[in-house]
């Protein structure tokens, strides 16, 4: 049920772990008049690491205000936290190539309501996506790849993120390996979809790799975008069982759908402030 007329947020915090932790910061809340709506918490016994999301709800309270009123708990229970206004859907640009499944199910997803982010426009190094994008009323920049000054057509990029106001870039099978500067300016803040279960099968044309193993199960993976390639914070993955008689080409196919589905998935967690970090790994709070 909505609430429109209240003032809703979400705070998620990580804290060293210790007994009392919620018992210490409910009553904080409750007396500065918010409303705990959800919450979901985790404490990761191998760093001794406490992470928790927590959906609030004010009638007379603010977002503003909210860090003096968690100010004692803050200090007393060491927490390193975060609070986000969830009253307006996240700006997000979405990059792309030729393949276009991801796109277009973000595309129809965020038409239906069933992802809380707006598409502030969309990038890629081909034309052909042109007409649907701008069909939808939503720019569409054409950045064509020059292998002999790709630094160029990457800071343009940059521009545009910066220019939009995205808070999350989507790599919706970009299929262009980032350099190490562009990747690092957006850590935390760039997911990729890679057409493999990973570690397995990195690079170009996993499906054939896969095919050529002999796998049962393929797969997709949603993780965030470091320096090093295919290898940053897994947050979603999911599988499809295959056998020996499916054909790469076919395994390709079962391959969009789940790596539209997984995608979907991880950016809907992003822009709802699921997700933690958690060294190399991620704590997704739902």
């Amino acid at each position: 049920m909505t609430e429109p007329n209240r003032t809703r947020c979400v705070l998620r915090f990580r804290s060293p772990d210790r007994p009392g932790i919620l018992a210490g910061l409910a009553p904080l809340l409750t007396s500065n008049g918010w409303d705990i709506r959800e919450a979901a918490i985790y404490g990761d016994p191998d760093t001794a690491t406490f992470f928790a999301r927590m959906e609030l709800a004010s009638d007379s309270a603010r977002t503003a205000d909210l860090a003096q009123h968690i100010a004692p708990a803050v200090a007393a229970l060491g927490l390193d936290w975060e609070v986000h206004d969830i009253a307006q859907p996240m700006p997000v640009l979405i990059a792309v190539s030729k393949f276009n499944h991801c796109l277009v199910d973000l595309l129809h997803k965020v038409e239906i309501g069933a992802l809380p982010i707006r598409i502030v426009c969309v990038v890629s190094n081909h034309e052909q996506e042109r007409k649907r994008v701008e069909w939808h009323g939503i720019p569409y920049h054409h950045f064509p790849v020059d292998r002999s000054d790709k630094a160029a057509q990457e800071r343009r990029f940059l521009e545009i993120i910066e220019e939009s106001g995205a808070e999350l870039t989507v790599l919706a099978r970009y299929m262009q390996i980032l350099s190490d500067d562009f990747a690092g300016q957006l850590e935390g803040r760039c997911i990729n979809i890679h057409h493999s279960f990973l570690p397995s099968f990195k690079g170009a044309k996993p499906y054939h790799q896969a095919k050529a193993r002999g796998v049962k199960l393929i797969g997709a993976t949603a993780h965030y975008v470091t320096a090093d390639l295919d290898e940053g914070p897994i947050i979603e993955q999911d599988v499809r069982r295959v056998s020996h008689a499916t054909t790469a080409e076919e395994m390709v196919a079962i391959g969009r759908e789940v790596e539209a589905s997984v995608l979907s998935r991880a950016v809907r967690w992003h822009a709802e402030h699921r997700i933690l970090g958690n060294g190399n790994q991620t704590v997704v709070l739902n």
